[in-house]
């Protein structure tokens, strides 16, 4: 269940962790026009893009509007729903089961975090080498320096049936190693504001 699905849009919510720790999730952000940063992924994206984990769409639609073939893909069906109403496309769906457009994508986007799904970076990353082209790339935001790759159990509060899942983050300085044990090499690194981002070349 997501944050979208538990009608908590335009509310205050976070992950809870198993040790008690809580971090914040940007639902006005996620739910906003393209906002500071987001142009650093968009501009990066000149053919057709893949958004994993597209939220309420704002990345995808954005890319629509200029002109860039986009498929946004999130295992929330309110998203997705949102990301239709924004007039982009969009399907409810696991990124782990069969996609369209298998080993033919120019891009995947892996923003706001969503380098975690499934808690497990290694083989989400696996996964999105079978999803792009050759010469394609995983553009992916990424947690501040000094944070390396963490992984643990998270639900989401305030308003949650408590069912229990897995997350991870991986730190900007962590992502050259975790690349070159999926195939890919980092074509480059950077930040705007508080947000980090790399750019992933098949290698």
């Amino acid at each position: 269940m997501t944050a979208f699905d538990r009608g908590l849009l335009g509310h205050r919510c976070w992950l809870e962790l198993a040790t008690g720790e809580r971090v914040d999730l940007p639902v006005d952000r996620w739910t906003a026009i393209p906002c500071e940063g987001d142009d650093v992924l968009l501009d990066a994206c000149d053919g057709p893009t893949l958004d994993v984990g597209c939220g309420p769409g704002r990345l995808t639609a954005a890319l629509s509007e200029r002109g860039v073939a986009s498929l946004g893909v999130d295992i929330s069906a309110t998203a997705v729903r949102l990301t239709h109403a924004r007039g982009a496309a969009a399907l409810h769906r696991d990124v782990f089961d069969r996609l369209p457009g298998e080993g033919r994508w120019r891009h995947v986007l892996l923003a706001d975090g969503n380098i975690g799904i499934g808690g497990d970076p290694h083989r989400l990353l696996t996964r999105m080498a079978e999803l792009i082209t050759d010469g394609g790339t995983v553009l992916v935001e990424l947690d501040p320096p000094g944070r390396g790759v963490r992984q643990g159990r998270v639900r989401l509060r305030p308003d949650d049936d408590g069912n229990w899942f897995t997350w991870a983050w991986v730190g900007v300085e962590a992502i050259a190693d975790l690349a070159a044990r999926t195939a890919f090499r980092v074509a480059w690194a950077t930040s705007h504001g508080r947000r980090w981002f790399a750019c992933l070349e098949k290698a």
